[in-house]
C-alpha cells in the first residue's frame, strides 16, 4: 500500500501547524510535538531538515507539498513502483511486468498533485 512516511506526515503537520499561526510568529519542535502527540525526538530531526528557525518563511500559497517531501526525503518525487525507486535491473519482471506502466502513470499524477498542492491549502 502507499503511504507517506511518519518523518513526511510530521513534517506537514508542522508546516501547516505553522501556517495556521500567521506569519513571523515563532514556533518549538516541542510545542507542535505536544500539541499534535508526536515523538519529539523525531520532529526534531525533521524540522532541522526544514529549517534552522520555526519561523514560515515562505507565503504557504507558494510553498508547495512537493517541496516538503523533497526537503525531507531527499528527493522530489514519491515513487509507488518498488522498481522505478531502484534499479530496474533489480527487478527479476523488468521487461514482461504488465502493471508497471499503468503504475507509472499513478505515480506521475500523484507527484503532480503533490507538486500542485500548497500548504495554503492545507490550512
Amino acid at each position: 500500500m502507499f503511504q507517506l512516511s511518519k518523518k513526511v506526515e510530521y513534517g506537514l503537520i508542522a508546516i501547516r501547524h505553522m501556517a495556521a499561526g500567521g506569519p513571523g510568529q515563532i514556533h518549538t519542535a516541542k510545542e507542535i510535538a505536544d500539541r499534535y502527540h508526536i515523538p519529539y525526538e523525531l520532529l526534531a530531526k525533521v524540522m532541522q531538515k526544514l529549517a534552522k528557525n520555526y519561523i514560515l518563511a515562505r507565503n504557504p500559497a507558494e510553498l508547495k507539498v512537493a517541496a516538503i517531501i523533497n526537503a525531507i526525503e531527499g528527493k522530489p518525487n514519491v515513487t509507488i513502483i518498488q522498481c522505478e525507486a531502484e534499479s530496474p535491473e533489480n527487478c527479476i519482471i523488468h521487461d514482461t511486468c504488465t502493471i508497471k506502466n499503468p503504475l507509472v502513470k499513478l505515480q506521475l499524477n500523484i507527484n503532480r498533485v503533490f507538486e500542485d498542492l500548497s500548504i495554503g491549502e492545507m490550512v
